[in-house]
């Protein structure tokens, strides 16, 4: 069905045989040769259609891109024209490459401007997420590999694309590497244009920070391929995955399939606000994609300061070292491996030793039976009056006293809790509006803790099911909390680098202390109740005698952030795990090291150890769960 090219015309459609529009007149055949098929999409500054070439001796299919504007202010429509003359130009040079679509033809008419390019046959990867769902890493790696080079091309014609998204990635059919489209935003620098400010251009939700002030440079095409990477993996739209109150991106909870540590890492330096700590170039962000793994790293030693904890936070580097200990002293051996679970965010062990729970990215619950690693049961995600689990990523999970309930809570801001009798919903306490990071539960069983976004702690009586206290001592998100062993207080680490004292039951605040130099991540009381060990964003794991919190004992530094701590049962050993892909074992009261675990290079997500001291459980990014069996 030929269409009409004139942007006038009320009806463009018509019926195959016709030469000239049944509606206006106007001839349908554009230049004499191209005869426009299918409207493909529509702007601000145009038209693009699907369209045939008849003047080959084999007509075949191409892209027609007509300008036109209808707003009638002359400096801005002369600025588009512009802008419109510039892109064929690009595309002149740049269509050399085999992953740019051809420039056949520019020309301009009474009716405007148009310019001819191949038609590159497939689905755009926003379609491709509709139909198949989220990507998974291996489709991320060929994504990048597709397109760093591409960019790298571009950017040595001094072209900034400022417009890369799902919709301008094309994937062609048989396998043939990813092309980049849709050049009508992009701009041709020099050196000194860097520093202008220009005109302010892209599409929301992928466009860096600076593109967004009007001072687009290279790196921000980087920035974009980073925000579409996280929203092929999520599935969510990019204004979804940007914590204002954060001020970062929040994507990993959200994940189906999990990413490795490395293509964790270059993402996240892709996605950095900060210039200057972003790539500067494509090659460097494929280079470290597809760098060599790195060794093992050297264990640190052990550290334990004797010196004031102002001095000790100030300067954690001149903290001197205990002498080194021969490691392991135990063995430990991964003894069974559970895969295809999902990205597993956190899980706890039954008092009785013989399930464990975990919760996921894709927000259900499991029971997994610990000698045979079998799935004993799933709790669904939220389905309206079907299923009553999470709507969002699972983010903790933790048995009852007598292992006959089970506690969840999730990105949903809900806490629910299960009978593991009849795997039926006891009961949900009512939805706090923000994610909640972590749960804890009081000696006697009767007081439940949950904390997270808004910097809030609540307390929740669970004879009642009622809120019986709402704490609001820290300025930032709550990654942890901890009860005594007697129950008398209560321990919270932020995202403030602070740990706060309160006692309870009246919530009051005891001390304040900053803990770390980066984000608190976790908290354990050893169950001697003589000290408190914390985890931060700074990879140092401490050890603070309680009673006495101006001396801290550095037991480690990981190379990256701390993502997990676990007791054994008797307190004598230490489980450390850390997005470094390490796990460790320590004497908590020597600071002798016992084992080192190799993850594979997974980034640890949670540990936890069996009653009997003698199994640690652990879940990686690889969406495994690993049992590590100790042999003396």
């Amino acid at each position: 069905m030929p269409l009409c090219f004139d942007p006038s015309c009320q009806h463009p459609e018509n019926p195959e045989q016709r030469t000239v529009c049944q509606n206006c007149g106007a001839g349908l055949l554009l230049d004499d040769r191209y005869r426009l098929l299918k409207l493909i999409g529509q702007g601000g500054f145009g038209r693009t259609f699907l369209a045939v070439d008849t003047s080959a001796s084999e007509e075949f299919h191409c892209v027609v891109k007509q300008f036109y504007i209808r707003d009638r202010r002359q400096t801005l429509r002369q600025k588009a024209a512009d802008l419109f003359r510039q892109e064929a130009e690009r595309l002149g040079e740049l269509g050399r490459h085999p992953q740019i679509p051809q420039l056949l033809a520019y020309f301009e008419t009474e009716q405007g401007q148009y310019l001819v390019q191949d038609y590159i046959d497939g689905h755009n990867l926003d379609e491709q997420l509709a139909a198949s769902g989220p990507f998974d890493e291996p489709q991320i790696r060929t994504l990048l590999n597709d397109l760093l080079p591409v960019l790298t091309f571009i950017h040595r014609f001094q072209v900034i694309h400022r417009d890369i998204k799902p919709a301008n990635i094309i994937r062609p059919p048989n396998s043939a590497p990813l092309v980049l489209v849709d050049f009508g935003s992009s701009k041709v620098v020099a050196s000194d244009e860097l520093k202008q400010t220009g005109t302010v251009i892209g599409s929301a939700g992928y466009v860096a920070p600076e593109q967004a002030l009007g001072k687009a440079v290279f790196a921000s095409d980087l920035y974009s391929l980073g925000v579409t990477c996280i929203h092929l993996l999520t599935g969510l739209h990019p204004f979804d995955l940007y914590s204002v109150s954060e001020d970062r991106w929040v994507w990993r909870p959200y994940l189906t399939h999990g990413v490795s540590l490395k293509l964790g890492r270059v993402l996240d330096l892709m996605l950095c606000r900060s210039l200057r700590r972003r790539y500067q170039t494509a090659e460097a962000a494929l280079a470290d994609l597809n760098a060599a793994p790195r060794p093992l790293p050297a264990r640190r030693p052990s550290r334990w300061s004797g010196v004031s904890r102002r001095k000790a936070l100030g300067n954690k580097r001149a903290r001197l070292p205990a002498k080194s200990r021969s490691v392991p002293a135990q063995s430990w051996r991964c003894g069974q491996t559970l895969s295809g679970v999902g990205v597993v965010n956190t899980l706890a062990v039954s008092p009785n030793g013989r399930a464990i729970a975990t919760g996921g990215a894709d927000k259900t619950v499991r029971l997994w039976d610990v000698s045979t690693g079998e799935l004993i049961h799933t709790f669904s995600q939220h389905i309206p009056l079907i299923s009553p689990g999470h709507r969002g990523a699972v983010t903790a999970v933790l048995f009852s006293l007598d292992g006959r309930t089970l506690f969840s809570s999730g990105a949903d801001g809900a806490v629910k809790w299960w009978d593991l009798a009849t795997y039926q919903l006891i009961d949900t306490l009512p939805e706090q509006g923000w994610v909640i990071a972590a749960i804890a539960l009081s000696a006697d069983g009767k007081m439940l803790v949950s904390a997270g976004g808004e910097g809030k702690i609540k307390l929740w009586n669970l004879t009642t099911l009622t809120l019986q206290a709402t704490l609001i001592h820290h300025q930032d998100w709550v990654s942890a909390v901890a009860f005594s062993p007697d129950g008398k207080t209560l321990m919270s680490g932020s995202w403030d680098k602070t740990i706060r004292f309160c006692s309870l039951p009246s919530g009051r605040l005891l001390n304040t202390f900053t803990a770390h130099d980066d984000r608190v991540s976790c908290l354990l009381a050893h169950p001697s109740g003589q000290s408190l060990i914390s985890g931060g964003w700074d990879g140092a794991v401490k050890i603070w005698p309680l009673g006495d919190n101006l001396r801290c004992r550095i037991l480690t530094w990981h190379q990256d952030r701390v993502t997990a701590l676990a007791l054994s049962p008797n307190g004598k050993i230490l489980a450390t795990g850390s997005e470094d892909s390490t796990l460790a074992l320590w004497r908590p009261d020597t600071g002798q090291q016992l084992a080192m675990l190799n993850h594979d290079w997974w980034g640890i997500r949670a540990i936890a150890f069996t009653p009997d001291g003698q199994t640690l459980v652990s879940s990686g990014a690889d969406e495994a769960i690993k049992f590590w069996r100790r042999e003396e």
